[in-house]
């Protein structure tokens, strides 16, 4: 079969998650993707559900030899992919200027925390700073008195950072259709946070008003639209947000005379602890299955273990076995983007580090003493 991006070479220098999820993207729908990286990194902790269907090869970019065969790989690239801080790629030699000078039509994309340009370019940062610097860790959490609470998957990493660098990618090679050349996509997790902000911005700028802990329309001011503990001691989602669903809710809960006051604050205590007195009756499955078929838009809190194992995430394939590194099988995440006509796929395991080394060089032309003597001198 076909897949959507065939034919695409992507050449990935990055190493975090952000980058190699980006890629990851672009593999598993038939992109090319060999992954770079020094050898001295060997060991060291990495994400391999990321690794899928890409291959790996080790190369040493301070040497002028290993920045040649970068060049080498870069001439016939489509994509490069790199997550080094603001300046790096320059010192290294494989930066966009450098590099489109020899392909003017590649799409090089740098992947950081917070961007090329601005005042905190050179701040060393992880997920978590980044959701703070864009205003989402602040409006998230229980209540105004308690702190703000880390969510529990690196939304700045993928959502912000792996996810825009794809799109920009695939963004900006259309582009060359109209222009004929390529260009440098900047993709800042931070920019990627503030731009997920369109409630909190439109409180802002339309009411002066700030997003709450715990006390905004989406964060627990009301009781429609908030997390309750069950009987079982495990929790309900409940997101009534339209009139209709709000209605059904309070008809089915025993509170009719409630369908016109959910937006009055006076009774908005009253109705709270009601809710949570009355959820504390059953446990969080005797709540869904009471409720789910009543379209008041509730849900239960899985925990990660439950999610991967539940029945609709198995029937739309977003957990798959495929081939383990080494021999037999292995559950890996699936692909969660579904097209019908060119559908993406997982193929291949992660490779062992460095694994396609010797391919990749003898696809370039290199004779087997001269892979050697590049591997004897550290340049691999």
């Amino acid at each position: 079969m076909t897949l959507a991006l065939e034919g695409l070479r992507v050449l990935d220098l990055s190493r975090l998650y952000p980058g190699p999820y980006c890629s990851m993207i672009l593999a598993d729908f038939g992109a090319q993707v060999l992954c770079v990286e020094d050898r001295r990194f060997a060991g060291e902790p990495s994400m391999p559900s990321a690794m899928r269907n890409k291959r790996h090869m080790t190369l040493n970019l301070k040497s002028g030899e290993g920045r040649a065969v970068f060049a080498r790989l870069a001439r016939g690239a489509d994509v490069v992919l790199e997550g080094f801080r603001p300046g790096v790629a320059a010192r290294l030699g494989v930066d966009y200027e450098t590099l489109s000078r020899e392909n003017p039509g590649l799409v090089y994309c740098s992947v950081t925390g917070y961007g090329q340009t601005g005042p905190l370019r050179d701040l060393v940062g992880h997920d978590v700073n980044y959701l703070a610097l864009g205003g989402l860790l602040a409006g998230t959490g229980s209540s105004p008195a308690a702190p703000p609470a880390i969510p529990g998957t690196q939304v700045a990493d993928v959502a912000a950072g792996g996810m825009n660098a794809a799109l920009g990618i695939l963004l900006a090679l259309l582009a060359p259709e109209r222009t004929g050349r390529g260009q440098w996509v900047d993709v800042a997790m931070l920019d990627g946070i503030v731009g997920m902000m369109g409630y909190a911005a439109s409180l802002w700028f339309g009411l002066g008003e700030r997003v709450a802990r715990g006390d905004s329309m989406l964060t627990g001011r009301w009781p429609w639209y908030r997390v309750y503990r069950c009987a079982d001691g495990r929790y309900l989602s409940i997101g009534a947000v339209e009139r209709r669903f709000w209605k059904t809710l309070c008809e089915a809960l025993g509170r009719p005379e409630w369908a016109d006051a959910q937006y009055d604050a006076a009774r908005a205590a009253e109705m709270h602890a009601f809710f949570e007195a009355r959820f504390a009756e059953k446990s969080r499955d005797d709540w869904f299955a009471a409720l789910r078929g009543l379209e008041v838009c509730v849900a239960p809190v899985l925990e990660a273990d439950e999610a991967l194992a539940s029945e609709h995430v198995r029937a739309r394939g977003l957990v798959v076995e495929t081939r383990a590194p080494g021999g037999g099988s292995q559950r890996v995440l699936g692909v969660p983007i579904r097209l019908s006509a060119t559908p993406g796929r997982v193929a291949t395991p992660p490779p062992a580090f460095g694994e396609h080394t010797d391919a990749v060089l003898a696809e370039l032309g290199y004779a087997p003493e001269a892979i050697e003597r590049l591997r004897r001198e550290g340049v691999v």
